[in-house]
């Protein structure tokens, strides 16, 4: 899966960073009896609301023509937490 989860972050990094947002981290996970494909998102000022939705927009094709996980997942894409 770690294969699988570069081929997205290298794939979806190619569109994002001249936007100068920053795929910080990708992660596959079950939760229940549901797979979440989780990219975290982050930006050198910060990442808003319209932001992610703009880059869920933008990932969402690229995942499409991927096709690269077989299962079923719920795509989580969010804002990396800032302490």
């Amino acid at each position: 899966m770690d294969n699988i989860l570069l081929k997205i972050k290298e794939a979806i990094e190619v569109q994002l960073n001249p936007l100068e947002i920053i795929v910080d981290e990708i992660k596959y996970e079950k939760e229940g009896n549901y797979y979440f494909l989780r990219i975290i998102l982050d930006k050198e000022e910060g990442i808003d609301l319209d932001t992610i939705v703009m880059a869920t927009n933008i990932i969402n094709p690229i995942l499409d023509k991927l096709d690269l996980i077989e299962d079923s997942y719920i795509l989580d894409v969010l804002s990396k937490e800032r302490g």
